[in-house]
């Protein structure tokens, strides 16, 4: 079952970088345009933990999403350390394009399935990341934590 999630999500997130690109955006970018179009203004921390991706990673994105003029990044609340990303308009604007995109990617991954046949996939998955989730807190409350994907710490 793993393995058909991971083919399947490969599958969404290739095709949907191949129309990103006629755009120039890349699918990090996505990511934090897709998170910034539905709450504004989010620090680094909030978007990395959002994306479940490392602060470093989101740092360089937001620093190419700058300099692209999709965000600007500022200082609020009078915090000289933590900025917080915003959209531009020209952000903004980019949420009319790459929509449409990425719902082209999802009839293009479900075309052959009748509506209840992807609704039972939907609630199947929901059910499954549920569960998933759970697993990973009981394992935490036993004092196990996922380990980092870089790196050996068993040094």
């Amino acid at each position: 079952m793993a393995r058909l999630v991971r083919l399947a999500a490969r599958g969404f997130n290739r095709a949907l970088q191949l129309r990103l690109q006629t755009e120039n955006v890349t699918f990090g970018q996505w990511i934090f345009l897709r998170i910034l179009w539905q709450e504004d203004g989010l620090s680094q921390r909030e978007l990395s933990d959002r994306a479940h991706l490392t602060e470093p990673t989101a740092h360089t994105a937001l620093i190419k999403m700058e300099e692209l003029g999709y965000i600007e990044r500022r200082n609020v609340d009078g915090n000289k350390r933590r900025q917080h990303a915003f959209l531009t308009k020209r952000g903004w604007a980019l949420r009319d394009v790459l929509e449409p995109l990425a719902l082209e990617v999802n009839d293009a991954a479900m075309a052959g399935l009748s509506v209840k046949a992807q609704d039972d996939l939907r609630n199947a998955l929901s059910v499954m990341i549920r569960n998933l989730e759970n697993d990973e807190h009981d394992a935490a409350a036993r004092g196990v934590r996922v380990p980092p994907t870089k790196g050996n710490t068993a040094n």
